[in-house]
């Protein structure tokens, strides 16, 4: 039964496909044309025949052919007619122009759908600084390995992204993205206190990281701009916001300076077993992680390439927020003892302190150029 049902239809569907394919133009009922604002001109073959230059044959086949009575618009006027080339793609000319006369370029370069991509880039600037959060507060630099400010230190700086979006329009479209950098340092050299004064210090360790999620928005700017190469590149600015968890690893801070405790008065000048002199103060503070407020700035041109690819290239600002160490600062330094004879002799030990609160921070940002491929479903 239910097989009888199906060939049924089916042969119902096939039977109705021949006069489906014939109504390329309704048929229109005259009442219903004047209600919507027109008037039906009844005309007689022979006078029109009379008029112009139509037989009345002729018009008695074109109405066969048309099914449906001559009509007029009231609000109608004689169209004007245009001589010359169509004007190009982002002119002036309204978006009429960019969608009808170059639509194959138009439809190839629109963004559709649902998209993922994949950024790689290079850091051209990596600006900001780690500074003292306690440079303001009363005896600063007492502790050993503290410093005032120093640069960030970078080598090659490749920020990798990578995107999950979907177009809204042919215009806009809005993607998350998770954007990661690594490769940024804190700075090789510092000046670090002496308790009195600044010397020059040597730097290890320090890594920099930071792994921000964002909401992206990107508008195509050719209605304005007009297409690029002959309609082959595409120029678009976006912009998102969104957290950024930024991460500084523990760095030493190492001093190789010997400082004389006797005020030149020499070893002899103190009881033996006294102390005479520092050396070597190792200085090891403990990173620490931030979640921060992050945002970027983004122009580029787009490129399309087959089976649904394109290609961004662009220029990117982001500003990442604060990276912030733990506060925690442990100080290691060789001593000198007095042997009582006027010399001095280097401790069987190496003292240390832990300094709490000794916070350093800077804010992170960052300029790129790269390329982004998208695959469009």
């Amino acid at each position: 039964m239910r097989k009888f049902k199906f060939l049924a239809v089916l042969t119902g569907v096939i039977s109705a496909l021949p006069f489906a394919a014939n109504a390329e133009y309704p048929v229109y009922n005259p009442q219903q044309l004047a209600r919507q604002g027109y008037v039906i001109n009844q005309y007689n073959p022979q006078q029109m025949a009379g008029r112009t230059n139509i037989t009345s044959q002729q018009l008695v086949a074109a109405s066969a052919v048309n099914g449906r009575p001559m009509v007029r618009n009231i609000g109608a006027t004689n169209p004007n007619r245009i001589t010359g080339a169509l004007p190009r793609v982002g002119s002036s000319a309204t978006n009429a122009g960019r969608q009808y006369y170059q639509s194959s370029d138009y439809d190839r370069l629109a963004d559709s759908g649902l998209y993922i991509g994949l950024s790689a880039g290079y850091s051209t600037m990596i600006s900001g600084q780690m500074s003292a959060d306690y440079s303001g507060q009363q005896n600063a630099f007492f502790a050993p390995g503290s410093f005032r400010a120093s640069d960030f230190n970078h080598d090659s700086v490749i920020p990798l992204e990578i995107s999950v979006g979907a177009a809204i329009n042919s215009d806009i479209r809005v993607d998350f993205s998770l954007l990661r950098y690594t490769g940024m340092s804190y700075a090789s050299n510092v000046q670090t206190s002496t308790g009195n004064g600044f010397v020059d210090a040597t730097v290890s360790g320090g890594a920099i990281t930071s792994n921000s999620t964002m909401l992206n928005v990107y508008y195509n700017i050719d209605s304005f701009t007009g297409y690029v190469a002959g309609g082959s590149l595409r120029p678009y600015v976006g912009g998102g916001i969104g957290l950024s968890l930024n991460t500084i690893a523990d760095y030493v801070v190492f001093d190789n300076s010997f400082y004389d405790e006797t005020n030149g008065l020499g070893p002899g000048s103190v009881q033996p077993g006294g102390l005479t002199a520092i050396s070597d103060v190792y200085a090891y503070h403990n990173g620490g992680t931030m979640e921060q407020l992050a945002f970027q700035l983004e122009t580029g041109i787009t490129t399309s390439m087959n089976d649904g690819l394109k290609l961004d290239f662009f220029i990117r600002y982001a500003n990442l927020g604060k990276v912030r160490t733990s506060g925690s600062i442990i100080v290691s330094q060789t001593e000198w003892l007095s042997d009582g004879a006027g010399d001095e002799y280097e401790a069987p030990y190496d003292s240390v302190f832990h300094y709490t609160n000794w916070y350093e921070s800077g804010r992170l940002s960052s300029l790129d150029v790269g390329v982004r491929l998208r695959l469009e479903f």
